[in-house]
């Protein structure tokens, strides 16, 4: 890092902690008492605090990573000033840690674009710091960070985990994977993907010199959408996982991940499943359009970095030269739509989510509606995949089997389940120009303000609750 740029890093660090701070006490002098999920992880947390660590709340599905965290940090914090009484592990105290964890966030983020884009070092400070700054106040993960929820630290471990991956130090790695998977079990999907980018560098190496053999002119990088093409990945697939010679390389440099999974695979055994606690309201089940939910989401979020005029063109012309593939496409997506949908009893009967808002006034407007947004969806699609053609095709399939596995199980409509996969698409997209991330940012900034002044603001209530209700993600 260049001293100046490193200053001012240091800088919008320190404002960002500032602005986030001030945010945090008007969120917590209006709603002071846990809200929505945070009455059971609060409950935990309390418990763990004073020592019960055998008592668990049967209503919550993840491991106990967060309240591990949340009593480590703490713990210390109250011996060394002397606090006592109801402060200590109180609902704000709790909450505060998620503060913390978005500061690493912003950190690691920086720190992951400054090594995928390397070669560009010399003239893009400002777009790095920005890029790294815009990306830590994403609207969906920014607002958890305000409440005692999973998000912040299960996103913290996971871009560290990559980091690390990306940095060659495997073992750690795969032992900084471990407590993301203590947040959240879905981590493990992120963790496979991390051992999954080792593999996708040996498979384009093994490309490369395949090709340079052949004297093909045809890049890694260019996914083949011909069938020709793509019997010749799928050849070159077969061939290089059956090779000994291939896995026993792979395996030399992901085994730490491996005895992860293995490790992984033994608590589903012993547990009976990923779910611990309320299983009932988890079930996975084969919910494709999940998928496109994801593809659509991710052009929202990125229409300032994404989404410009000559992409949408090219997105014609590729309509107009290759008619019958996209036809084939849509047929697809037709079949997944009316076979695969499926709607989760929550997303119908919470309307303090802003997902039950976009199924009930786009969805159940009409049952056409579904798969007249599929054209959207195929585009949503291919701006996704055009944005990382940067990328090598092993790595795209990589990420790509590794998001369905994240996405395509889950019943429920929950636009938290986005912000991982979100953010690893977003950092390997090429670094955008200044004036795009400044609109990206404004963006950001501006749905934050927007979903945090309803929050705390568009207060209801339920006809037969005195209890007050708030809008959030």
């Amino acid at each position: 890092m260049e001293k100046f740029e490193g200053y001012i890093f240091t800088a919008l660090c320190s404002t960002n902690f500032l602005v986030s701070c001030l945010l945090f006490s008007k969120i917590t002098r209006e709603q002071r008492e846990p809200y929505m999920d945070e009455i059971f992880h609060v409950r935990q947390a309390q418990k763990y605090c004073y020592g019960k660590f055998n008592e668990w709340d049967p209503m919550i599905t993840t491991l106990p990573g967060l309240y591990l965290a949340s009593v480590g940090v703490i713990k210390p914090v109250v011996w060394l000033v002397d606090l006592t009484g109801k402060v200590v592990c109180s609902t704000a105290m709790l909450r505060f840690i998620n503060l913390l964890f978005n500061c690493g966030i912003l950190y690691l983020l920086y720190l992951i674009i400054c090594k995928l884009h390397l070669k560009e070092k010399t003239k893009t400070a400002s777009r790095r710091v920005l890029s790294a700054l815009s990306l830590s106040t994403f609207p969906v993960l920014y607002f958890f960070n305000f409440l005692y929820y999973t998000d912040a630290g299960s996103t913290f471990f996971i871009l560290f985990t990559y980091l690390m991956t990306l940095y060659g130090c495997h073992k750690a790695s795969a032992l900084i994977s471990v407590f993301a998977i203590f947040f959240r079990q879905t981590n493990i999907i992120w963790v496979v993907f991390c051992a999954s980018t080792l593999v996708a560098n040996k498979m384009d190496e093994t490309w490369r010199t395949e090709q340079s053999k052949k004297k093909d002119d045809k890049s890694p990088c260019q996914i083949p959408f011909s069938v020709s093409g793509v019997k010749r990945v799928m050849r070159f697939l077969l061939e290089f996982l059956t090779t000994a010679n291939h896995v026993k390389a792979v395996m030399l440099v992901a085994w730490p991940y491996i005895l992860i999974a293995v490790g992984f695979i033994a608590f589903i055994v012993l547990n009976d499943g990923i779910v611990v606690g309320d299983r009932s309201s988890h079930e996975a089940c084969l919910n494709f359009p999940q998928l496109f939910y994801f593809f659509s989401f991710a052009l929202f979020f990125s229409i300032p970095t994404s989404l410009c005029y000559h992409r949408a063109l090219r997105f014609l012309q590729t309509l107009k030269k290759q008619p019958l593939l996209y036809l084939l496409i849509t047929g697809l997506c037709l079949l997944l739509v009316w076979k695969f949908t499926f709607v989760h009893k929550y997303l119908l009967a919470d309307n303090r989510h802003f997902p039950f808002y976009v199924w009930k006034r786009i969805f159940q407007k009409h049952e056409v509606v579904r798969f007249a947004l599929i054209p959207a969806y195929v585009f949503a699609a291919w701006n996704f995949m055009d944005t990382l053609k940067s990328r090598s095709l092993f790595w795209s399939l990589a990420f790509l089997v590794c998001l369905l596995a994240a996405t395509v199980p889950q019943k429920l409509l929950e636009f938290r389940y986005f912000i991982v996969p979100y953010l690893l698409y977003r950092l390997h997209m090429p670094l955008p120009s200044l004036t795009r991330l400044v609109l990206e940012f404004l963006f950001y900034t501006a749905v934050n303000a927007a979903t945090l002044y309803i929050f705390i603001n568009k207060t209801f209530q339920w006809p037969n609750s005195p209890a007050v209700q708030r809008f959030m993600w």
